[in-house]
């Protein structure tokens, strides 16, 4: 039996999808990039902007569709709010939190689908017999009653929620033996007025240290060079457990000193920081230990402290120019990226214009610009949406031209200087690989050997463009 899985929206999402994989694979299920092949189709859903959510419609209409003319189950997790679950209960077979995850290989047996290795479970006589061999592209062949399995849930979606942490004992099925994401916290508590993520994860939860560090004790000693850990809000981890868990700067200090003592060579990068729980000592272990690298995500979402109101960002800009000013001058190497939202309910000219001007003024190596779109169940869902599609898709042009004009400068700079490159695989470019820098500065350089994928090398600079830069190979 094959089982496909759609992973839409953040790094979190992808890392929960591979925890995903890891369970589907444990009870028999083969993956297939061809959805049109599974027996199990499952959507890791992104509920951000509301075009995630109509992706999903739109494929499980498709999955529905398909039914007609082979066994097929479907379901979805990931990010969703009250009134999409409500809606896709009756367009999906399944639909569950990621908390719920453990329980998946039940739900599907509920269905009456015998999985290879829940086959051996129920028919001693197959003990001896290799999962492998169980494995059917037919579904059907494997349909039992429900009745056949005992459950203390009457349905698959009203089984009471159980804790986040059990989610975090499943071992992903990791998507590259060369970078890997770790989740240290789900949830937020900042409510954003145009964030669904305390609607849809909950509250903020922090996973205990003393995993986090294992899981990355463990990748960096299977030979993992980059390592992203995630969360929602990741300098606010440890406060849900204040007394009982580190924080966030002395977690990265555990991870530090790791780098130290291992000896090995390995980058760590953290996503998504938010200004108003950055501390200079989460700035200070970043500029301490090589193995954090030197590369800083700080969203901003407006460069207006009028919009930072409505948003309920409980930050000012004058707050986060001193926090980028510390990082310019403990880390003056680190790239800059950010987060930002134009068209936000309300924005006028004035307003947008502080936000163009910030651009100018930090001079950001990489910006993930959104055009605003209300998601219901948020609070400035409630709101109008009195900005129109042409003046939201022309400030949007505005700000790349502007993000491009200033990444473009800094890695014009570059040109001449050796730099280290973690190579990730080959590039659009025949004949080169390509990779990025400890800054996540995308390069490429001339070569076809392969055996280089997953290893750190040496670079030359000799051309740039907006948001890459190409290089000859001196290191290998």
């Amino acid at each position: 039996m094959k089982y496909h899985v759609v992973q839409l929206g953040c790094q979190m999402n992808i890392s929960d999808g591979e925890r995903v994989q890891k369970v589907l694979e444990d009870i028999g299920f083969v993956h297939t990039d061809n959805p049109q092949e599974a027996n199990l189709i499952g959507v890791i859903a992104c509920s951000v902007r509301q075009k995630g959510i109509d992706k999903v419609y739109n494929m499980v209409s498709t999955w529905n569709k398909w039914k007609n003319n082979k066994s097929l189950l479907t379901f979805v997790s990931g990010c969703v709010l009250p009134a999409d679950k409500e809606k896709f209960l009756k367009l999906f077979d399944m639909v569950f939190t990621m908390s719920q995850l453990p329980d998946l290989p039940e739900m599907i047996n509920q269905y009456g689908i015998v999985t290879p290795a829940g086959l051996q479970s129920i028919h001693p006589e197959l003990e001896k017999v290799e999962v492998e061999e169980l494995t059917s592209p037919s579904l059907g062949e494997f349909k039992i009653s429900p009745a056949q399995f005992k459950s203390e849930s009457n349905s698959l979606t009203k089984k009471p929620e159980v804790g986040i942490e059990d989610f975090w004992h499943i071992e992903p099925k990791y998507g590259s033996g060369v970078e890997a994401y770790i989740p240290i916290q789900n949830g937020c508590d900042k409510f954003c007025t145009y964030c669904a993520v305390p609607y849809t994860r909950g509250r903020e939860v922090s996973r205990p240290s003393d995993e986090i560090l294992a899981e990355l004790k463990t990748l960096v000693e299977r030979g993992t060079k980059s390592i992203t850990i995630l969360g929602q809000n990741v300098n606010s981890y440890g406060l849900d457990k204040k007394g009982n868990e580190i924080s966030f700067a002395q977690l990265l200090a555990k991870i530090g000193e790791y780098g130290i003592e291992s000896g090995k060579d390995f980058w760590v990068y953290f996503t998504s920081p938010h200004p108003r729980d950055m501390t200079d000592d989460v700035i200070e272990m970043v500029a301490k230990y090589d193995c954090l690298a030197k590369q800083i995500h700080l969203p901003v979402q407006s460069g207006d402290d009028k919009v930072l109101i409505r948003m309920n960002r409980n930050h000012s800009m004058h707050r986060y120019r001193e926090i980028v000013s510390t990082i310019r001058q403990l880390i003056p190497q680190a790239t800059l990226f950010t987060d930002i939202i134009v068209g936000f309910t309300g924005e006028n000219d004035e307003e947008f214009e502080n936000t163009r001007l910030i651009m100018q003024e930090f001079k950001y190596n990489m910006a993930y610009i959104a055009q605003y779109s209300p998601r219901p169940g948020a609070t400035s869902s409630r709101w109008d949406d009195d900005v129109s599609k042409e003046v939201k898709k022309e400030r949007y042009h505005n700000l790349t031209a502007e993000l491009t004009k200033y990444s473009f400068e800094y890695n014009h700079e570059l040109v001449g200087k050796k730099m280290k490159v973690l190579v990730r695989g080959n590039d659009r470019k025949q004949g080169y690989l390509s990779g990025y820098t400890e800054g996540r500065i995308v390069a490429r350089f001339a070569s076809d050997d392969t055996s280089l994928v997953g290893s750190f090398v040496e670079i030359e600079i000799t051309s740039s463009a907006s948001l890459s830069i190409e290089g000859k190979l001196i290191n290998k």
